[in-house]
C-alpha cells in the first residue's frame, strides 16, 4: 500500500488560534504546515518536545551545553540571496498572471460587447471589389 496523508482534527481556543495565526504569518507559511512542521518534530523526536519561552531556552542551552532546539542549521549567504530572487520572482509572475487575467478578461468583456456587430465570412470577401480592413 502507498503512503497516505491521514487528517487530524481538534480543537483550540480563540486565543490559542489568533497565536498560532500570528505564528504563520510570521514564517510566511499556511496554518496548517505549522501543525505539519510541529507533528514532524514531534515524531522525530519520539514524542519529546517541549515549549519554552526563547530566554528560557537559551539559558538552558548554556547550562546544558546541549545544542538548542529546535535545532539550527547555518546556510551559505548565496542560498538566501537564490531563495530571496526566487520569491522575487514568483511574486512578479504573480503580478503578470493577474494582469494576464485581467487583459483576458477585458477581451472577453470586448467580444461579447461586439457580439451584435456584423460578422462577415472570408469567402463573401473575395466577390466584392472593394477593400476591406481587418480591426
Amino acid at each position: 500500500m502507498g503512503n497516505k496523508n491521514k487528517t487530524i482534527s481538534f480543537r483550540v481556543s480563540e486565543e490559542a488560534f489568533e497565536a498560532l495565526q500570528d505564528i504563520a504569518e510570521e514564517r510566511d507559511i499556511s496554518l496548517s504546515a505549522v501543525f505539519r512542521d510541529y507533528v514532524d518534530t514531534l515524531v522525530e523526536h519520539d514524542g519529546r518536545v517541549a515549549v519554552l519561552p526563547e530566554k528560557e531556552l537559551e539559558e538552558r542551552e548554556r547550562t546544558d551545553g546541549e545544542p538548542s532546539f529546535p535545532p539550527t542549521v547555518e546556510v551559505p549567504k548565496s542560498f538566501v540571496r537564490e531563495h530571496e530572487r526566487l520569491e522575487l520572482e514568483t511574486e512578479h509572475l504573480r503580478e503578470q498572471l493577474e494582469e494576464h487575467k485581467a487583459y483576458v478578461a477585458d477581451l472577453r468583456d470586448r467580444v461579447e460587447a461586439d457580439e451584435e456587430e456584423e460578422v462577415l465570412l472570408l469567402d463573401d470577401l473575395d466577390d466584392g471589389d472593394e477593400p476591406y480592413q481587418v480591426r
